[in-house]
């Protein structure tokens, strides 16, 4: 594997990585107040273009990070919708 591969998988590992804690929180306590819609709207579509962007490249790294963070945006977003909706 090459240095730029190498490079890539940490930093998708890292800032992957960064997401899960969020999503735990979220979905234990369903309490998303705190968290702007606006913010987890722009960024799930933003990750989403790096996503494609990725498959565009065939580079593993950007769509194996994107993916999983993507998803993992999408459990946020999803409670935050859920709970405008309710208010």
């Amino acid at each position: 594997m090459s240095l730029p591969d190498l490079l890539g998988y940490a930093a998708a590992i890292l800032t992957t990585a960064a997401f899960v804690p969020q999503v735990v929180h979220t979905v234990r306590t369903r309490d998303t107040r705190a968290i702007s819609l606006g913010m987890y709207l722009l960024f799930c579509c933003g990750v989403a273009l790096w996503g494609l962007y990725g498959i565009l490249l065939a580079a593993w790294p950007i769509i194996l990070a994107n993916s999983l963070t993507l998803l993992l945006a999408l459990i946020v977003l999803g409670f935050k919708l859920t709970e405008t909706r309710r208010a």
